[in-house]
């Protein structure tokens, strides 16, 4: 038998009225009262009525955009401001209210997604910077507050998800690579537990497949989509190699490929005259670095307004949860040399 709001108000020794004041972020609860309504909706499984929540709520569509490892260096580039841009214009638009919230995998373990937006009378959630690994990821798959991923795919009855094609982005972008001649390739990949790095690694093995290139697994080193991890894996690939082996250096962002840039300067050799360098997002500073960086471009704003969109529409019942893919680039510039016959 399903559990039901006076099973809450029972357990919890307080009346159905205080349970939906509770769950419906009222200011009027004490703390002491909310968190043990809390702990009683937590130990009995309570889900709530949305729909009955979302009528009786002051105000029935409460964006959040939740933003997972804010503190991690790989955020310090400007595509979480782009992309809360884009979710921001659509609240603007739309009129919806809008509430940002950084949160860390601690945070996640020490509170439940669900009692999280709970408290925040959120009506849906757009989450950006999970990783494989974090709690909220197979929480928000189970809960009925809608939701959106950006940049990896989960599926739930009120989950959807926002992303380029990571694999064929990569995978188009070593053919465009090979076309230019380059055939040994060393990739600077992204975290090992990322949905992203995953996808972007298997659009390149896919890319080289198809022109009959192998990767080895020594041609692939995590570096955490960090701009200074892929600076040191890069010198010291360069010490040790020097222009012996592989000449064309692939990263998973744009900011790692910074770091190799800087890398292969520091070792005396030229871009992209001894190693050419290719990188991913076009980050507003690739087309400005010397020599500008060849690169896979996403629309980071669009990323945020067709997230809030979807969630919208997901809360509102005009669309079932499911997976967008935007658009992507291939941009080719002068940080690739070009091998003529």
């Amino acid at each position: 038998m399903a559990v039901t709001i006076k099973d809450v108000a029972r357990d919890a020794g307080v009346t159905i009225g205080t349970v939906s004041r509770a769950i419906n972020g009222y200011k009027d609860i004490s703390p002491i009262t909310k968190e043990r309504v809390f702990a009683s909706i937590e130990k009995l499984g309570y889900t709530p009525n949305l729909m009955g929540r979302s009528l009786s709520s002051k105000n029935s569509t409460n964006m959040g955009f939740i933003v997972s490892g804010l503190l991690d260096s790989s955020t310090k580039d400007t595509i979480l401001y782009m992309t809360l841009q884009g979710v921001y214009q659509f609240a603007a638009e739309k009129g919806q209210e809008l509430s940002v919230y950084p949160v860390d995998t601690r945070q996640q373990h020490r509170k439940a997604y669900t009692k999280f937006c709970w408290e925040r009378n959120l009506s849906g959630v757009i989450l950006s910077g999970l990783t494989l690994k974090d709690p909220y990821l197979k929480e928000l798959v189970e809960s009925e507050i809608p939701c959106v991923l950006i940049d990896i795919q989960a599926t739930g009855h009120k989950t959807g998800s926002v992303s380029v094609d990571n694999i064929a982005a990569c995978c188009e972008l070593i053919e465009t690579l090979y076309e230019c001649g380059h055939r040994d390739f060393l990739i600077f990949s992204g975290a090992k537990n990322a949905a992203v790095t995953i996808e972007r690694l298997a659009g390149m093995e896919q890319g080289m497949r198809s022109k009959g290139i192998h990767l080895r697994r020594e041609q692939v080193l995590y570096c955490d989509f960090q701009e200074e991890k892929a600076y040191a894996a890069a010198l010291s690939y360069l010490k040790a190699n020097g222009k012996k082996a592989a000449r064309s250096f692939v990263c998973m962002s744009d900011i790692m490929a910074f770091g190799v840039i800087r890398a292969i300067k520091d070792c005396g050799y030229q871009v992209p005259e001894d190693f050419s360098v290719s990188g991913f997002d076009d980050n507003p500073i690739a087309a400005y670095i010397q020599p500008p960086l060849t690169t896979v471009r996403q629309d980071f704003v669009q990323f945020g307004y067709q997230a809030a969109q979807l969630l919208k529409d997901i809360i509102d019942g005009k669309t079932k949860a499911h997976h967008l893919y935007l658009p992507h680039t291939v941009i080719l510039r002068d940080s690739t040399k070009i091998f003529t016959e």
